[in-house]
């Protein structure tokens, strides 16, 4: 089977039952090649690489690396990267396990940078589910680089698994980065975005699952010192800066399931 132009990376870590959904979700009206990275998940919970081929037709190719210790998401998304610089591919998607693709995303992702050469990254409007995929809202961030840029100061402007790039942003900006702990995307994001120009799609291709109780009060803490550090090392804009820090400095304080309400209230009265 051929090569597809298209590499999407999966890190998984005990989750068989979010990788299937999402696997299941990939359509074959863009032939993909798909690499689920594991992170020393427990034996059970490690994917069988060639059951998954079997099963999963609509995949044009699917690989699989098994690490044997748990390292983190960051290192894990970095060889993601690696493997795809090594083979070649032209675009990187991402996409995690639970999330579920609308069935043209990777033909309507690949057609806008192939058309827009200038892009080097772009994302998409996304469904924000619950665990049992109720949905909650409708995320749109800003589309033109401009206004991304601005936005970043307040917050990662990019849901992760929803973005596809082309490999010249790894030779541009290099990998993730390994000293922002639970943020390592906004960094890399930020990255991107103050080096190449980005997008983002004014359509749902994605739906993304949260899970109110999903991250501990502790990983919360390290997320959000992360968050202040991207803000302080990458952005330009003083006011927005201050602005930012505020805000997260309050997040601190505010539990995770209040402030995913207050954004469900804000973003259904703006539809």
């Amino acid at each position: 089977m051929m090569k597809s132009d298209i590499l999407i990376i999966i890190p998984h870590y005990n989750n068989l039952k979010g990788l299937e959904k999402s696997l299941a979700s990939i359509s074959n009206i863009e032939p993909v090649d798909v690499l689920i990275i594991d992170d020393g998940s427990n034996e059970e919970n490690k994917p069988d690489c060639k059951e998954l081929k079997n099963k999963y037709k609509n995949i044009n190719s699917l690989y699989c690396l098994i690490n044997d210790k748990n390292r983190g998401i960051e290192y894990v998304l970095n060889d993601g990267l690696k493997y795809a610089l090594k083979h070649d591919y032209k675009y990187i998607a991402r996409l995690d396990c639970g999330d579920i693709c609308c069935p043209e995303r990777f033909r309507i992702q690949k057609e806008f940078l192939d058309k827009n050469p200038e892009i080097y990254l772009v994302g998409s409007y996304v469904e924000i589910v619950d665990t049992k995929g109720n949905t909650l809202f409708i995320y749109k961030p800003p589309i033109i680089h401009d206004e991304i840029r601005k936005k970043m100061c307040i917050n990662n402007v990019f849901i992760h698994p929803s973005v596809m790039f082309r490999k010249e942003v790894i030779e541009e900006v290099g990998f993730y980065p390994l000293n922002y702990k639970y943020a390592e995307d906004y960094a890399f994001f930020y990255k991107i975005v103050k080096n190449l120009k980005v997008a983002n799609i004014n359509k749902v291709l994605l739906k993304y699952e949260v899970n109110p109780t999903g991250i501990s009060l502790s990983k919360r803490k390290i997320q959000l010192k992360s968050r202040i550090k991207v803000i302080l090392d990458f952005c330009d804009f003083s006011w927005i800066k201050a602005y930012s820090l505020i805000r997260n400095s309050i997040m601190f304080i505010v539990p995770y399931p209040i402030i995913l309400g207050i954004k469900r209230i804000l973003l259904d009265r703006t539809e």
